[in-house]
């Protein structure tokens, strides 16, 4: 799929990536290429510290 625009999260980089959870399309920056996800979804689906192994998905 090719992706154009600007990037959904910053707002100033050119998108180049399309998010697998959300469909956002982010730049490089704003990418978790060993998720597939953006930046804001990556930070969602890490585990939660404070709580132990559990997902916030």
């Amino acid at each position: 799929m090719s992706v154009t625009g600007v990037c959904q999260i910053c707002e100033h980089r050119v998108a180049e990536y399309s998010c697998d959870r959300c469909g956002a399309t982010v730049c490089a920056f704003d990418y978790d290429g060993e998720m597939g996800f953006c930046a804001d979804c990556a930070q969602k689906a890490k585990p939660d510290n404070r709580r132990g192994d559990t997902f916030q998905l």
